[in-house]
């Protein structure tokens, strides 16, 4: 009698099969990219567009894919191979947990993990340890930095999450790497003081509301990791129109 496990397994082996087979068409794109990938379950694609304008405020060739929705392994495929196409060095792509369970990501070298928070919505929602077993089909990768929220309640639930080269925390807790000093909320914004090691400076959004001054202090922690400087890590966040959203393939 086939069971459940043996079940998911069989389907395991498939997708792994699979992007193998994607990744030897497309001839292993990524090998030339750095590959950003951003989860959570909220906040994926304000972060993901955030640390794409920094990108390309700092003159680095970055390509995008960032939706709330599921990723299929074919899309996430010819995605980076149009980035490849286009000369791109970095791309950046939402992981949603659904994509995470299905192997989607599996056999690709990923640079940065980052992790926005865990909010569960309902009751069905998984508890933090079943969505951090899920999410640890990313992390488990060896990602060279990963990226985690020290104010997000169930933090302690992914501190086993850790970054080969470093694992670079943000929020309000003075023992962050990106400190969040303080924020203000606008009609029309939201603006937040962080600091770095002794270095304080300002950022700004379009977007309105208190979770996005979480969303701008995760995209500075990933740029932090990518050395970039907080002249540009503030220009990127202010370039960022969330009336102009960029659309999910490569500049």
């Amino acid at each position: 009698m086939k069971t459940q496990e043996s079940g998911k397994s069989a389907k395991t082996k498939t997708g792994r099969l699979k992007a193998k087979l994607l990744g030897t068409y497309y001839g292993h794109p990524i090998k030339d990219m750095k590959l950003i990938c951003i989860t959570g379950t909220t906040g994926k694609t304000e972060v993901a567009n955030f640390v794409h304008e920094i990108l390309k405020s700092a003159g680095h060739p970055v390509s995008i894919m960032a939706s709330d929705s599921e990723i299929k392994i074919g899309a996430l495929h010819k995605f980076l191979s149009t980035a490849w196409k286009a000369g791109s060095n970095y791309v950046i792509v939402t992981a949603p947990a659904k994509s995470l369970e299905k192997d989607v990501f599996y056999d690709l070298p990923v640079y940065v993990a980052a992790l926005t928070n865990f909010v569960p919505s309902g009751l069905e929602d998984p508890s933090a340890s079943d969505y951090a077993s899920a999410e640890s089909a990313l992390f488990n990768m060896n990602p060279d930095y990963v990226i985690l929220n020290r104010d997000d309640s169930h933090y302690q639930d992914f501190t086993s999450f850790a970054g080969r080269e470093a694992t670079l925390t943000y929020g309000s807790d003075r023992f962050s790497n990106v400190q969040i000093v303080k924020s203000k909320l606008y009609k029309m914004g939201t603006e937040a003081e962080l600091s770095i090691g002794n270095t304080d400076f300002t950022v700004a959004s379009f977007l309105t509301g208190e979770p996005i001054v979480s969303y701008m202090a995760a995209a500075t922690a990933i740029a932090d990791a990518l050395h970039i400087t907080p002249e540009k890590i503030a220009e990127g966040i202010g370039n960022y129109d969330p009336d102009n959203l960029t659309k999910p393939e490569a500049d």
